[in-house]
């Protein structure tokens, strides 16, 4: 991941001690909507960037051929008027609508196999959505086909995460981009894209300074309707309480990471909060390549330490009972899920496990993000892992790290515990299967293994994906759940909660909703 560069003359607020103390000018401007949240920035390339904020930024300033519907699961027109799909799931054709970029050029075939190429090129984060595409033509100018190497029925899915967002080519190309085959040494725009934007959306970049503020301005140009705000400005505010605080006192119009407890604490009738269920999740993850552990974190004795973990529990110290538990690394709902069941504690079996492998003197080390993530402190979270590895005799250290370090330190086995969160990038079970999938050159074999695969790759899991694929409806949805099964066998990703999230705004703020592929559809929200 890249280190950012802090821009000056930000205007952000500032925070001490948890309590708010310089106030934005802008939040009762009825032309501005200012929305509070942790920002996890990682890029706004749209071929490189991987986070929840990164979801609603890239959904404003760029848009997918198919987005999704507010029902969560239906596929419905963005870019794309109309496409086909062949019988074996290989081949997939778009028809354009007459839509124009920031700059008034049209947007063509030859715009949209540029932004896949590019993204597929790249090797950035989410490069894994073009995996298994060969081949891109444009059929004319308004209609381009894609050809995959295998069956593929989530592909019409994936191009509905905000990262296949289309690209203009000849402004990203003039600024260094590339799309070549050798795009990730070649491709120099990713600082540009810090700077600027080149989408088709409703939205503009105007300034991203980061750890602070992102600001986008209405797109006066856009070819759609026009969303009711001349400037979005995401201000950054830790914790939720304080987000909860800014909210109460105007200064900002939604808080995004508010939990459930901190919602039940406003009093403020200008408030308006809901909670629902969520496709997020937070785990913990375990890396048998890490330093010293090849012979010590077995498949055994991490089913093990899987056992000692306290998941009703977990959900009462984190989030107060407001969330569900999760079986496998597949979100509830998504496909497959429903025959899946959730781990249940089982303190004397983990301790047999462990004597058995003799382990019964393990001693850990967690390195972790220092932050909340859907109102879940990561710090309480783990502690209480620590209190339940305890009860089996293992002592765990614990190492919150800012992003910056964790990032660096992820891959260089440094800790044998990590704790993440993972945020639906589409509807659909496949992103999990190629995201935490224990097969060869996947993200999480990568991240597990260190360098030696061998420790963690599942040969069960690669036949059973291109099953999946390859079908839909029943049969697809029955190798889902044989996928989720070895998941829990491998027993790497344990999922501890899937929390509840609150959608909170001021009472004058309409249409705000909960994505599962864009987090939350700004163009959509509009003041009374």
């Amino acid at each position: 991941m890249k280190h950012f560069r802090i821009n000056k003359g930000v205007a952000a607020l500032v925070l001490a001690g948890g309590a708010l103390f310089a106030q934005p000018a802008v939040a009762d401007e009825t032309d501005t909507l200012v929305i509070a949240r942790s920002m996890d920035v990682n890029s706004l390339d749209p071929s490189r960037a991987f986070c929840d904020t990164c979801q609603f930024y890239l959904t404003a300033v760029y848009e997918t051929l198919v987005t999704l519907a507010p029902d969560n699961k239906t596929l419905v027109p963005n870019l794309a008027e109309s496409w086909d799909v062949n019988g074996d799931f290989t081949e997939f054709t778009f028809r354009l609508k007459d839509a124009r970029f920031s700059d008034g050029s049209p947007v063509e075939a030859s715009d949209v196999i540029w932004t896949f190429n590019r993204l597929k090129n790249v090797k950035g984060s989410p490069s894994f959505l073009m995996d298994g595409l060969v081949s891109a033509e444009a059929v004319d100018a308004k209609t381009v086909k894609f050809t995959v190497d295998a069956p593929n029925s989530e592909f019409l899915n994936k191009v509905s995460a905000p990262y296949t967002g289309i690209i203009n080519a000849e402004v990203a190309e003039a600024a260094g981009a590339s799309a070549a085959d050798n795009a990730s040494e070649a491709d120099k725009a990713e600082s540009w894209f810090l700077e600027n934007s080149a989408g088709s959306g409703p939205f503009m970049l105007k300034l991203y300074s980061p750890e602070a503020e992102l600001r986008l301005a209405r797109n006066d140009s856009y070819w759609g309707s026009a969303p009711a705000f001349a400037e979005v400005v995401v201000t950054q505010i830790q914790d939720a309480v304080s987000q909860a605080q800014a909210l109460e006192t105007g200064q900002v119009d939604i808080a995004m990471q508010i939990d459930p407890d901190t919602a039940q604490s406003i009093r403020s009738s200008d408030v308006v909060t809901e909670v629902v269920p969520s496709y997020n999740f937070t785990y913990i993850g375990f890396i048998p390549g890490a330093k010293g552990m090849a012979d010590v974190l077995t498949k055994d004795v991490r089913q093990a330490l899987a056992l000692a973990i306290d998941y009703d529990g977990m959900l009462d110290f984190t989030v107060g009972g407001n969330g569900a538990k999760q079986a496998a690394p597949i979100p509830n709902g998504f496909p497959g899920t429903a025959a899946l069941s959730p781990r249940e504690q089982n303190i004397e079996k983990a301790k047999e496990m462990l004597a058995a492998a003799g382990q019964s003197d393990l001693k850990l080390v967690a390195g972790y993000p220092n932050d909340n993530i859907y109102g879940v402190d990561f710090n309480i979270m783990m502690q209480k892992v620590q209190q339940d590895f305890a009860a089996i005799g293992v002592e765990m250290e614990l190492k919150p790290l800012t992003w910056a370090v964790w990032r660096d330190e992820l891959g260089a086995g440094e800790w044998p515990v990590t704790a993440v969160y993972y945020a639906p990038d589409y509807y659909g079970s496949g992103q999990y299967i190629a995201y935490f999938g224990m097969i060869e050159g996947y993200p999480w074999v990568k991240r597990a293994g260190v360098g030696k695969d061998e420790l963690v790759v599942n040969s069960e899991e690669a036949p059973l994906y291109a099953k999946a694929l390859a079908s839909s409806g029943a049969d697809s949805e029955a190798a889902y759940t044989q996928l989720g099964k070895e998941m829990m066998n491998d027993a790497i990703i344990i999922p501890l909660v899937s929390p509840n999230l609150v959608l909170a705004h001021r009472s004058d703020i309409s249409g705000v909703r909960y994505s599962a592929c864009c987090n939350l559809p700004l163009a959509e929200i509009s003041r009374k």
